[in-house]
């Protein structure tokens, strides 16, 4: 089993009231970076409102964070500041297969379901899945436009450029 860079176990009953804060230290921040390939990670901070369902547990809320990434273009880091809703729903084990065993049409409402198994959730890793789905994998820093340029792409619509002039010689011959 791998080891969880965030871990915030939770009891399913009885289900603590109010909001919950998951925030996370220096060292779950610096192994959440290396995880999701950012340089590094300055706040991670989450506050979580849970509901019973029966026998979900539902949970929503709010993940900030400040990070550092690489840019997909000019490979120089960024900061990036998001803010991100969390709805989750936590089912106990072999609830999902049950219920799934035939196609479903989910809404844009519908909230993901993460399963537990035993007398608790992990909180953290639901917060931590949803800051690495937050993450835009090609996001482009502030000189993406110069890299490009300086590379001598051009945008889809754009003409000249390298690879234009040579399509166009191809052409005249």
């Amino acid at each position: 089993m791998t080891e969880v860079e965030l871990s915030r176990p939770t009891k399913t009953r009885p289900i603590p009231g109010g909001t919950i804060t998951v925030e996370a230290d220096e060292t779950e921040r610096r192994r959440l970076a290396g995880r999701f390939g950012l340089t590094s990670i300055e706040l991670l901070r989450a506050e979580i409102e849970l509901e019973d369902k029966g026998k979900a547990i539902r949970a929503t809320g709010t993940v900030e964070a400040r990070f550092i990434q690489r840019c997909a273009v000019s490979f120089e880091d960024f900061p990036v500041t998001l803010s991100e809703p969390l709805d989750l729903r936590f089912v106990p084990e072999g609830t999902l297969a049950e219920s799934h065993d035939e196609e479903i049409e989910l809404e844009a409402d519908d909230c993901d379901e993460i399963e537990y198994s035993g007398d608790t959730f992990d909180l953290g890793e639901a917060v931590a899945q949803t800051l690495g789905l937050a993450i835009d994998p090609y996001a482009e820093g502030p000189n993406a436009d110069e890299a490009r340029k300086t590379a001598g792409i051009v945008e889809e619509g754009e003409q000249g450029g390298a690879l234009a002039d040579a399509l166009a010689a191809l052409k005249k011959g």
